[in-house]
């Protein structure tokens, strides 16, 4: 009898036990982040996830950014995408016209989540779809040799700017102050080297819709008109129109340009490359009498939630990992990259002055892209790019640079 007492109780125990992991929750999550980050890392920060939310597994989907791009997509119109997916801002507006993100306002809401400590959020149609929680800003490189050389230090109005340019050019040694790369196969240029100057100066290409809003807009017009002074004083590097954003670099690597718009993500490739480089890096000069907060151009790593999970509240509990001080802090320090929570410090920046730098004008500032989460991101830079450079060339008048823009931009809202 007590020997069937202590079986029957073992299977009880064994059924209990299989009752609890049948309720376990699995997450698929995919996305490219964890090839680029020290090989287990990532994993480790989704082990400290699941300990601290028994009953939800996490399982990465895991691959190179341009083949998870098209999975994500591909699964998005069968609706076979996974419960949670990093996403690039570029892919949302297509997703969400499929139907394929979940609110995460909705998500926020449904828990009461107070979203005032997170650096950015995209939103469609006045709702988030996706998170940005590792960051990379766009700054000013700089060379500290020329400028010294030339008793300038780092400017940070548009006058200084223009008048450090003006006096680090040297043709007759191929030096030039300033490189703006504005290639039409590569059109990035009008993203980060052009209307990032506006949003520096906490203007917008956008009405309060979110619609284009090119035509009667006097902060653009006015970055336009600083922009085309520079290249009509000759102090951007020749070949602007051709130009890519890889070009602008080299550029700057062999010491032909002073200073460039760049992200830190190529802080390593600069130091590999010319290792006696003497760079620093500021915040995007403003417009004169702009004291506000600098918008920052930047690129980032997001995160969102399939509309079709049945786990959503599961998904937002990894979210909420992930975005607060504990997990993105353990994210970005991996990463080289600067937190989606404004509270959270990543450990990379006390290894190098220039990171501080970088972070002090992260703080200081605020992200800014306005690009990210439009319908056809890079053909909306194409159609600002090729009137731009007729523009630039003097072969039309800023109206009609502005009013051609504009009709192609809404066309393409449309």
């Amino acid at each position: 009898m007590k020997r069937y007492l202590i079986v029957l109780l073992m299977i009880l125990l064994l059924m209990a036990g299989g009752a609890a992991s049948a309720q376990d929750v699995t997450l698929e999550f995919q996305q490219w982040w964890e090839p680029e980050l020290p090989e287990g890392s990532f994993r480790a920060i989704l082990d400290d996830f699941e300990a601290a939310n028994p009953g939800i597994k996490v399982e990465t989907i895991s691959g190179p950014y341009l083949t998870t791009k098209d999975q994500i997509i591909a699964s998005a119109a069968t609706g076979t995408m996974a419960d949670v997916v990093g996403l690039d801002g570029a892919w949302v507006n297509v997703l969400w016209k499929q139907g394929a993100l979940a609110s995460l306002t909705q998500a926020m809401m449904d828990v009461d989540y107070d979203d005032s400590e997170l650096a950015a959020q995209i939103r469609l149609a006045g709702e988030t779809y996706m998170i940005p929680i590792a960051n990379f800003i766009y700054p000013v490189f700089v060379n500290l040799d020329l400028l010294e050389a030339a008793g300038i230090d780092p400017p940070t109005t548009r006058a200084e700017f223009a008048a450090a340019a003006m006096a680090l050019t040297d043709p007759d040694n191929n030096v030039y102050g300033w490189a703006q790369p504005l290639s039409l196969e590569q059109p990035n240029g009008i993203q980060n080297d052009t209307m990032s100057w506006l949003w520096a100066s906490g203007g917008s290409m956008l009405d309060d819709m979110g619609q284009p809003h090119l035509i009667g807009n006097e902060a653009l017009a006015e970055t336009l008109e600083f922009i085309k002074s520079l290249h009509d004083a000759g102090v951007v590097a020749p070949g602007s129109f051709a130009m890519k954003e890889n070009e602008k670099v080299e550029e700057f690597v062999n010491e032909r340009v002073a200073m460039i718009v760049n992200t830190l993500a190529h802080f390593t490739l600069i130091r590999e490359r010319n290792p006696d480089l003497n760079f620093d890096i500021t915040a995007l000069p403003a417009a004169e009498g702009y004291d506000g907060p600098r918008g920052l151009p930047y690129a980032s790593w997001g995160i969102g939630i399939s509309a079709h999970t049945e786990h959503k509240a599961e998904a937002w509990k990894l979210i909420d990992y992930l975005t607060s001080v504990e997990g993105n802090t353990k994210l970005t320090s991996i990463a080289n990259a600067f937190p989606g929570n404004v509270n959270a410090t990543p450990d990379f920046i006390q290894t190098d002055p220039l990171f501080m730098t970088a972070f002090e004008i992260f703080q200081e500032g605020y992200l800014a892209n306005e690009f990210t989460g439009l319908p056809a991101a890079e053909e909306l830079m194409r159609q600002m790019a090729e009137p731009f450079q007729f523009y630039l060339e003097g072969d039309i008048e800023l109206d009609e640079l502005l009013e051609y823009a504009q009709e192609e931009w809404e066309n393409i809202f449309e």
